[in-house]
């Protein structure tokens, strides 16, 4: 019996063959715009359509129309949207809203639909619908009656955002399905889609980039001045904008590649995102109640106490796989293993020993894979300059007496032995593109006038960020509050913000499963909003990053002072394995499944059932992109690193090391990493597993001693005023680059007598009336103080 406990438990966390990318699948991307609760407006949008086409096209389909037909219609609805009737415009929106999910009724699978929907929208852009739709998207942002009538509501509803929804989801498929290429896209689309990625990208929107316009609408919505905005959407929407405009992953690489050269530094040691993808996941340290459990079970003298049983286990499960599992040789490799000959005698309360039955058998894979993996570490390891210079100084204070400063290049007086470490050590330094830019900053700050202006690239993350500066504390917060508002952890408040307006209905649920069926879709909608902050915010931080490392810094202070560090354990304190795997979908709701198919009769036990997947890929790609987030916004930071010892994070952490998928766990160990110094002996004596996961998965500094330690309590940091000298070079960064008015101290001044008195000076006309009077008032009755004047001097 105890066996098969044993199999239960760890069957909770199986290798989870999980890909992560920019963006979930195209059609996935899709069907996260509408809610369940949206469905019946597919007809309605269909009925609106079908009505204004009978009436103009009498006896065709929308399919049957040659190309120019087909536009000469698109001018018509074009013309149509500018009637002041609201209902009117509303029809015809919803009309264009049809033509951009793929005219479904004409369609017999959903490929059709998709082919449909991707022909429209090219067509709908080229005839200049988007920026009627942004005309009409501003108006509903300014109706200030809409917005007075939902605040003085008890329950928003889908009724209260019905322009906005129809408005914005036009808006979102016409970018993701143009962001999205495809291998049939001929130069046409190709043009097309640089042309819309520019636009998007460019100050043309009132002066400001499309992506501000959505900020505004979020910040709006956050000061509960428009409670009926539907935050799902426009989230959605500002983050493939900016996925769009600014670039994804892959794109940030080649950009980062590029700068590297353009900078003159070394190229990459490796490429971060291939080193990920071909890592694997390791077997999660066990829990407080295992390893308790296993105590038990010894003493009763069920199992040996020899170091080598799990190694039994594991070789009896593997005479029977024809290939040996991959969880099997991370316990083989494992330098635990050789340890625990040493350790033998020590309780097992104080190691982190797994001592586990047969895992499940995995799906078979050819053996081929297994030869794939390199055995060696996964990274090259780096060092910094100032690791090197630390280095120096301290040899040098130890066998000479003195120092050189930041001289690394003199080894006189040194042994022969750090004449070696120091050559290994040149050997692996890395130079960022970061410190290349404070360096320049730090030359710009001392010498305004040699240097002279700065040439700044205007690169769409130069403008967005430009854009954003004012008021990028109101957006930080205002992203961070929806954030905490659909974490599931989150208890409901009656003071906080409700972000379900578009997916409640107007008539309440009467029977169990619709209420089953709203349950699922408030947690989906929960899922959505916080899969597009995370990814929203990583993205923003990569790219100001690499733009400016102060840009990011700036954007970083800010999350931090708006707590967003322990929002994101708060995050983390729950059962992670649970929300990776929760099951809140109805596949057969999904668009464009639903516009195809006969709708199946729902049952509880079919809602109940979920899809059939092992994990839900938007939660783990929300989990990735917030330890990203905190990796991020704490690196180099000890300031932060000591926020994540005082909020208790390393429990946290360790139990999100449950989720067997190597990325996640990478990120997690990152983060345990940084912070292990700080935790104390006891905590590495009984975390020995975690540690060798640290070893052999996250990058090693050469001369960093995060497993030991040592002289931590001798280390005063001064963490208020690390954070305050880092806020003073933000400052001096945004007022040199954008504060124009401050630089006016470095304008050339005429000092000549002649030219000074001789310009002329516009009075106002009542002047020479008063002037005398002035004249006798600031001058002739006021005693000139001269000693005052030389003191001054």
């Amino acid at each position: 019996m105890q066996q098969t406990d044993d199999m239960e438990g760890s069957m909770e966390s199986p290798n989870l063959e999980f890909e992560y990318g920019d963006t979930d699948g195209f059609t996935a991307e899709l069907s996260e715009l509408y809610s369940y609760t949206e469905e019946p407006e597919f007809s309605l949008n269909r009925d609106y359509f079908e009505e204004d086409f009978k009436n103009h096209v009498k006896g065709r389909r929308w399919m049957e129309l040659s190309l120019e037909e087909q536009r000469a219609y698109v001018m018509r609805l074009l013309d149509a949207l500018e009637v002041t009737d609201r209902d009117k415009r509303l029809k015809v929106a919803r009309a264009i809203l049809y033509l951009a999910q793929g005219v479904f009724d004409e369609c017999d699978t959903e490929t059709d639909v998709l082919y449909w929907s991707r022909h429209n929208v090219f067509l709908l852009y080229d005839m200049g619908i988007f920026t009627a739709l942004l005309e009409l998207l501003s108006m509903e942002i300014d109706n200030n009656q809409a917005c007075s009538t939902a605040v003085r509501k008890p329950a928003i509803s889908l009724a209260d955002s019905t322009e906005l929804r129809v408005l914005l989801s036009i808006m979102y498929l016409m970018v993701e399905t143009i962001r999205v290429e495809m291998e049939g896209d001929g130069p046409e689309r190709k043009a097309a889609r640089q042309a819309f990625k520019t636009e998007l990208g460019s100050p043309l929107y009132n002066g400001e980039p499309f992506a501000l316009l959505l900020f505004t609408m979020v910040t709006k919505f956050c000061s509960m001045n428009a409670p009926h905005f539907p935050m799902k959407k426009v989230l959605l929407l500002l983050w493939k904008t900016i996925l769009f405009t600014l670039g994804g992953f892959e794109e940030l690489q080649e950009m980062k590649v590029r700068m590297r050269e353009q900078l003159k530094l070394p190229p990459l040691p490796e490429d971060s995102i291939k080193v990920v993808r071909n890592m694997r996941a390791a077997s999660p340290p066990a829990s407080a109640m295992e390893l308790i459990e296993q105590q038990q079970q010894q003493k009763r003298g069920r199992r040996s106490r020899r170091p080598l049983v799990k190694q039994d286990s594991l070789d009896t499960y593997n005479e029977r796989d024809p290939f040996k599992n991959d969880d099997a040789r991370d316990e083989e490799d494992d330098p635990e293993d050789v340890d625990s000959g040493i350790e033998g005698e020590v309780d097992p309360l104080d190691r982190d020993v797994i001592i586990q039955p047969p895992p499940p058998p995995p799906p078979l894979r050819p053996p081929t894979e297994r030869v794939s993996f390199p055995k060696g570490l996964p990274w090259a390891p780096k060092v910094r300059e100032k690791d090197i210079e630390h280095f120096l100084e301290t040899s040098r204070n130890k066998f000479i007496g003195f120092t050189l400063g930041s001289d690394i290049d003199t080894l006189v007086g040194l042994p022969r032995p750090i004449h070696e470490s120091v050559k290994t050590l040149k050997q692996h330094k890395y130079v960022s593109i970061a410190e290349v830019q404070i360096k320049r900053e730090e030359e710009l700050q001392q010498c305004p006038m040699t240097l002279g202006e700065e040439e700044v690239e205007e690169t769409p993350a130069e403008i967005l960020y430009l854009g954003m500066l004012p008021s990028l504390s109101q957006y930080v917060i205002a992203l961070l509050k929806l954030l905490l508002a659909a974490a599931p952890t989150s208890k409901a408040k009656t003071d906080s913000i409700n972000i379900l307006a578009d997916v409640l209905p107007e008539e309440m649920p009467i029977t169990v499963l619709q209420s089953m069926k709203l349950g699922i879709d408030v947690n989906r909608h929960k899922e959505i909003i916080v899969k597009a902050i995370s990814a929203l915010l990583l993205l923003l931080l990569k790219h100001f990053k690499l733009n400016h490392i102060y840009q990011f810094e700036y954007v970083a202070q800010h999350l931090v002072f708006a707590n967003c560090i322990p929002l994101i354990l708060k995050f983390f304190n729950q059962n992670i394995m649970s929300y990776i795997s929760a099951k809140n979908s109805i596949c057969a709701l999904d668009f464009p499944h639903c516009v195809v198919h006969e709708m199946p009769e729902l049952t509880a036990e079919s809602l109940e059932a979920g899809d059939s997947n092992q994990f839900c890929w938007r939660n783990l790609f929300s989990c990735i992109n917030l330890l990203r987030i905190l990796n991020k916004i704490t690196k180099w930071k000890h300031s932060r690193t000591m926020m994540l010892v005082v909020f208790k994070s390393a429990p946290i952490l360790k139990r999100a090391l449950k989720v067997k998928q190597a990325m996640m766990q990478l990120y997690v160990l990152k983060l345990l990493k940084i912070q292990t110094k700080y935790l104390g002996r006891q905590w590495r004596k009984s975390n020995m597993k975690t540690m060798s996961a640290i070893y052999q998965k996250v990058r090693h500094r050469l001369n960093d001693d995060w497993a030991y330690g040592n002289d931590i309590d001798a280390r005063p940091w001064d963490f208020q005023a690390e954070e305050c000298a880092l806020r003073e070079s933000i400052e001096k960064f945004n007022t040199r680059r954008y504060d124009k008015s401050q630089n006016s101290e470095f304008t050339p001044v005429d000092n000549c007598l002649q030219s000074v008195l001789g310009q002329r000076v516009d009075l106002p006309e009542d002047f020479h009336y008063s002037y005398e009077m002035w004249l006798e008032r600031e001058v002739f009755s006021q005693p000139i103080q001269w000693e005052g004047l030389l003191q001054a001097q």
